[in-house]
């Protein structure tokens, strides 16, 4: 289909592409009924603006954006980096420049990679805050900078972040808590696997399970830090002393030590575990009937999405919206193949009998 630009939008309207121009960007010198219909004209039709080319006509400089995400846990992680580097190549005709300054982990040395970032330059920020309260002054200076700050996966929502890109929480928790209830015996005890709860993701997914899960069934909260050994040791040791838990919700991507644990215990396929996103170890656990369903939080999708989100305001003025919330996607066994973290996976030709697209 024909690309729609401003000159068809302006033999629409009966009006100049001068004019159109002005419209769509906000400039004086067209009455207000002119600009209301130029802008119906090109909602209607899609318009979607070239970015590339309204950067060169402004001849701006190269746009810089700030990457600070974590290196672990490289199963959600890398896709959420492949994601922002996916769409920042697709803007590359903008002379779009990345600089990543990653952390370790979730929550460790953010507030000082974030400065090195801010003092060599950037146009915008993308990064995942793990420690919100000791971002939140970093974050503020660099809003007051003219530095626009973009949270993805999770947030700081006390801070004056100008955006967050994440998978919304509530959702994930409810989702896994009516999955649990619908399938679970009525008074199933059951339990919640997370990371930290200082992590506003976290948080939120484990309050909205504990809201979303049936009155009567007990919930047990396992705080696992992020850590693999902390995360088995307490989930195998939770599973031996408390034989009438029936269900587990890893509410993090850090789920092979809890699939681990439930499997030494000899409870694969007689325990309903939800887990937290998709990548390529999980396939087995499917296969086995280990995890039942996951809900999946589409990290590609965010990054792609983040950035997107920043060079658009950077270069058209786009306002940026208060918060980007995605959908989570429910994986289970029937359609695990349909997933991009899981095409590399299958064999060739499946691969290819599939290939209609995820997102």
């Amino acid at each position: 289909m024909k690309r729609i630009g401003v000159r068809e939008i302006a033999n629409l309207a009966g009006v100049s592409p001068g004019t159109v121009d002005r419209a769509l960007h906000g400039r004086k010198g067209i009455t207000e009924e002119t600009r209301q219909r130029i802008l119906a004209i090109a909602e209607r039709m899609g318009y979607q603006p070239d970015l590339a080319a309204r950067a060169l006509s402004v001849g701006r400089a190269p746009v810089r954006i700030g990457v600070c995400i974590p290196r672990e846990i490289r199963h959600y992680f890398g896709p959420l980096q492949e994601g922002i580097e996916a769409e920042s190549r697709r803007l590359e005709r903008l002379g779009v420049q990345v600089q990543y300054r990653p952390t370790e982990r979730l929550g460790s040395d953010e507030a000082a990679r974030t400065v090195e970032l801010l003092e060599a330059g950037i146009d915008a920020l993308i990064l995942t805050p793990g420690d919100p309260a000791a971002l939140t002054p970093v974050i503020n200076q660099a809003e007051e900078s003219g530095v626009r700050v973009i949270c993805v996966d999770t947030d700081a929502p006390e801070s004056r972040r100008s955006s967050a890109v994440c998978v919304n929480a509530e959702v994930c928790g409810a989702l896994a808590a009516e999955l649990l209830s619908a399938t679970l015996p009525p008074e199933s005890e059951v339990a919640v696997v997370t990371g930290m709860m200082a992590i506003e993701d976290h948080r939120r997914k484990s309050e909205a399970f504990r809201k979303g899960i049936s009155k009567d069934s007990p919930v047990t909260i396992v705080e696992a830090h992020e850590d693999e050994e902390e995360a088995f040791q307490k989930v195998f040791a939770l599973l031996s002393e408390r034989s009438d838990i029936a269900g587990l919700y890893v509410g993090t991507v850090n789920c092979l030590p809890v699939l681990r644990a439930v499997c030494a215990r000899g409870l694969s396929g007689k325990i309903r575990v939800i887990t937290t996103d998709l990548f390529d170890a999980m396939a087995g656990y499917f296969d086995r009937g280990t995890i039942f369903a996951s809900i999946h939080g589409r990290p590609f999708a965010q990054g792609e999405i983040a950035m997107r989100l920043a060079v658009d305001h950077i270069v058209n003025g786009t306002p940026l919206p208060r918060s980007y919330d995605l959908l989570p996607h429910i994986v289970m066994r029937s359609n695990l193949l349909l997933f991009r973290e899981m095409r590399k996976t299958a064999a060739p030709t499946l691969a290819q009998a599939l290939d209609t697209g995820e997102e």
